[in-house]
């Protein structure tokens, strides 16, 4: 006994491909964190170069807060986390905060 049984599919699915979504990080300014000790910090995290890092920590200065990277939801998270960590260690106040693009 035989059962022949013809199965058409006649669908078609579509695939979205999204980027993930994007995160900034950003400093914010303090009077009790050092000059020299965000721009290390900027170099070590965030893998600036030393002139972009003393062009960062200048914004932080002058305007309050600046963006020091923008990152996949992740890494921006180890990293805000990991800049906190050391700030504190080192007993400095500094605020990091992360926001989506």
């Amino acid at each position: 006994m035989s059962t022949a049984m013809d199965v058409q599919i006649d669908e078609k699915i579509k695939k979205v491909i999204a980027e993930p979504k994007k995160y900034k990080i950003i400093f914010l300014n303090d009077d009790k964190t050092p000059i020299e000790f965000v721009i290390e910090l900027l170099i070590s995290i965030f893998r600036h170069t030393q002139e972009t890092a003393k062009d960062i920590t200048l914004a932080v200065h002058n305007d309050g807060s600046a963006v020091v990277g923008i990152y996949t939801f992740e890494i921006a998270e180890q990293k805000t986390i990991e800049t906190t960590q050391v700030c504190r260690q080192h007993g400095f106040p500094l605020q990091v905060r992360m926001e989506q693009e």
